[in-house]
């Protein structure tokens, strides 16, 4: 295949598990903050003590200061958005309204970081194969757009049901798309025999979960969808590397080629929507919701 080695039928019947796995735990964790609290406090802290410094420790395809530096911020994600959904006098601080977008951005500034350090590296390193190439660059500075194209940083609000979702009316489709292409492409780039689940599943579950089961949650649903793929790959490396189901990437030049050069022009276009708004509009994109006035954002508001 141009993407990946060869994937048997058992392959992909794990992968569609796995998406399934992932949205059950994310509808799991939206029931009430006790569960939450269980699955993002308590669970995290006896991997921590107990599993993750034997399986995620140097020389594991888990080990490095990335993996690491992504379950906890995947987690802070998770528990910062709690505060938001259950901390009424939080949801009316203009500033707190911040954090989401902060840990977005500082969550794919990550990545583009080790985009540009993958560049240069070639071979088996902490147990991932590298082929490093003018791919990383281009997906970097896709990531780079993909931050410079978050909007609507004040209009985060909780929705009016039970379960509390944390809501983001401005983070429209095209901007989603462009995310999951942007970031496919870093699995892809950086570690690619991992993309077929940590790639490809992981973003699939969010953006089903935000797309047809709660519109507007799409942030919400990707940090606690990160969170637990991260907390089972520290755990479970082998699942991804050597286990009857890991599914190898090509390594192919063309192949890093293609997926960076979509993210990038799924990114510039983003961009050019972002700007054709705000010029038209009048909008000012550090503090007003874009998109507002569209279909789609005035739905998810409606809806909420």
């Amino acid at each position: 295949m141009f993407l990946f080695q060869n994937i048997s039928g058992a392959d992909f019947l794990v992968w569609i598990l796995v998406i399934a796995a992932l949205m059950g735990l994310n509808e799991l964790a939206r029931i009430n903050k006790w569960i939450a609290l269980i699955l993002f406090v308590a669970v995290p802290v006896i991997l921590t003590i107990f599993v993750w410094p034997t399986t995620a420790g140097p020389g594991s395809s888990t080990g490095t200061w990335f993996h690491w530096v992504k379950v906890y911020s995947a987690l802070a994600g998770c528990l910062g958005f709690m505060a938001l959904r259950f901390i009424p006098s939080l949801q009316n601080n203009k500033w707190y309204l911040l954090f989401p977008p902060i840990i977005l951005s500082v969550n794919i500034l990550e990545a583009v970081i080790r985009d540009f350090q993958v560049y240069g590296m070639h071979g088996m390193i902490d147990g991932v194969f590298m082929n490093g190439g003018a791919w990383n660059i281009m997906n970097g500075i896709a990531g780079i757009l993909n931050i410079i194209t978050i909007t609507g940083w004040f209009g985060i609000f909780i929705s009016k049901d039970k379960q509390k979702d944390m809501i983001w009316p401005d983070q429209i489709w095209p901007w989603i798309i462009a995310y999951d292409l942007w970031n496919f492409a870093y699995v892809y780039n950086c570690v690619g025999d991992h993309s077929f689940y940590a790639g490809a599943a992981l973003l699939i579950s969010c953006t089903l979960a935000a797309f047809f089961v709660k519109r507007g949650t799409w942030l919400q649903a990707r940090a606690q969808t990160l969170a637990f793929w991260m907390m089972f790959t520290m755990s479970v490396p082998a699942f991804v590397t050597s286990s009857q189901f890991a599914v190898k990437s090509s390594h192919s030049n063309a192949a890093l080629m293609t997926v960076s050069s979509i993210a990038l022009i799924a990114n510039i276009l983003v961009l050019i929507l972002n700007l054709y708004r705000i010029y038209k509009f009048k909008k000012n994109p550090l503090k007003d919701d874009i998109y507002k006035g569209t279909k789609s954002y005035d739905d998810v508001v409606a809806n909420n």
